[in-house]
């Protein structure tokens, strides 16, 4: 537990080379994404991603044609 004088001591620093050390040590507990993984996430992405764009473009078609009829009904 700390006590209050140790809350007021300012942190100290440890320098660029502690800093990287301990980047690298952090980056040593990563577990990394295999090859096959990384594949399948992509091909899900590029599959997603035309959905929503077909999906967004229907939406679009739809209310485009709906505001159309609206405005040529008033004009």
């Amino acid at each position: 537990m700390e006590t209050a004088d140790q809350e007021l001591e300012p942190r100290r620093r440890g320098g660029p080379f502690r800093f990287f050390g301990e980047v690298r040590a952090e980056a040593r507990k990563v577990t990394w994404a295999t090859r096959q993984e990384v594949t399948v996430s992509t091909i899900m992405v590029i599959i997603f991603g035309v959905i929503a764009a077909i999906f967004f473009f229907l939406v679009d078609s739809v209310l485009r044609m709906l505001m159309a009829i609206l405005l040529n009904s008033l004009g």
